[in-house]
């Protein structure tokens, strides 16, 4: 009977040997299946990460010469609007300065006028005044 017994626990052993090797082999074909499944990850992976590399390289270049045209166009803005005061400001002083004197002489002139025109008004009043006499002389039936 031992020698069945011995039987029966070499058979168990030898299933048990057997199994293992199956696990074993088992684990290496899905430890190699894992390999090709991450090599082929691996390799599509790093196109896409190679072109969000690209793609961030590229939108940080797009922000920095966005900002850069911004500075200039704030810079621009800010000479144009110091270029535009300075020009209003000069243009006042242009404008003003001889507006005034213009002013000043175009009364002058105006005076001038005025006073040509009175003194041709009183010439011209003393004129008929002094003929006014003989006017009435002459209309004068007695």
């Amino acid at each position: 009977m031992t020698d069945v017994w011995l039987a029966i626990i070499a058979l168990a052993v030898l299933v048990m040997a057997a199994i293992q090797v199956g696990a074993i082999i088992l684990g290496l074909r899905l430890a190699k299946r894992v390999d090709q499944l991450t090599t082929e990850i691996e390799r599509d992976v790093k196109p896409l990460i190679r072109n969000l590399t690209e793609m961030t390289a590229e939108a940080q270049r797009a922000v920095t010469v966005a900002s850069a045209q911004v500075q200039r166009v704030d810079r621009l803005f800010g000479d144009l609007a110091l270029s535009a005061e300075r020009t209003m400001a000069i243009a006042s002083q242009l404008v003003g300065g001889p507006a005034k004197n213009g002013f000043a002489l175009f009364s002058a002139a105006r005076a001038a006028y005025s006073a040509f025109k009175d003194l041709r008004d009183a010439s011209r009043r003393r004129q008929a005044y002094r003929s006014a006499p003989e006017d009435e002389e002459s209309l004068f039936i007695g």
